[in-house]
């Protein structure tokens, strides 16, 4: 594990490996979206414009969902947990994100739909390469295993001295996986956001099986629960895009 990759000089600060990756992942998510924006009629320069609308709502969502969740579990405070340095929940990212990318869309003037099949893939990658971080930090891992690739934890949160289900590894490769599915079908999908949101649910679903985190009804847990409705959200994307009549004019010609 590398919690820590250094420290900047003179002032102290240290950079965590989790924080590198999120970097990381908005970059890259950045360079994919630049292309693919032109494929769905977008002005790619906008990408930059709603790159920093979308990291501002998925930092911010992460946080407070985390500081929410665990302050009603009656685990942290919420305001100490808001301001900490730890603690950051992809859902919760990925609800911030969204509300601030429909945000951007509507003062940007950019077209919703076509501005979220855009994102999908980066969302994926960008998802992929943050369980990376939480792979070094020794976060968000599993349950007890004798499998060979059991890792142990013993600096992770909380630590642990017997191997465990690297889970961050099964999500990663999962959502990589996703990402090459997502651009095989990126000129064929109705909705490619769509499909995002199913894929991505079923995987945390399916993974969540290994993972130490309470269920709280029906034997399922919270992120079981958001994993479900990921997938009924997505499948109506997906109908109604299918309903929609093709080839409808775009705004992005008026930005160009």
């Amino acid at each position: 594990m590398y919690p820590e990759l250094f420290t900047i000089p003179f002032i102290g600060w240290p950079i965590s490996s989790f924080g590198a990756a999120m970097a990381v992942a908005f970059l890259v998510g950045y360079w994919i979206a630049i292309p693919r924006m032109s494929e769905e009629g977008l002005n790619p320069e906008d990408a930059a414009n709603m790159l920093i609308w979308i990291m501002m709502g998925g930092v911010l969502g992460a946080k407070l969902y985390y500081a929410t969740d665990f302050s009603l579990r009656g685990e942290t405070e919420f305001f100490a947990s808001l301001f900490s340095r730890a603690g950051m929940v992809f859902y919760g990212g990925l609800i911030g994100g969204a509300a601030a990318g429909y945000a951007g869309c509507r003062f940007y003037q950019i077209p919703l739909a076509p501005f979220a099949n855009a994102s999908a893939i980066s969302l994926a990658v960008g998802q992929a390469i943050g369980r990376i971080g939480c792979l070094l930090v020794g976060d968000d891992y599993g349950r007890a295993t004798d499998l060979p690739w059991g890792i142990a934890f013993p600096n992770g949160l909380p630590p642990v001295n017997y191997p465990v289900h690297p889970t961050q590894i099964y999500e990663s490769v999962w959502l990589f996986l996703v990402a090459a599915i997502l651009w095989r079908r990126r000129k064929k999908s109705p909705s490619l956001i769509g499909e995002y949101l199913i894929l991505n649910g079923i995987g945390r679903a399916i993974i969540e099986h290994w993972r130490l985190n309470p269920r709280v009804a029906l034997d399922l847990s919270e992120a079981q629960w958001i994993g479900v409705g990921l997938v009924i959200f997505g499948t109506v994307l997906l109908v109604r895009a299918r309903r929609e009549p093709k080839n409808q004019p775009t705004a992005a010609s008026s930005r160009t």
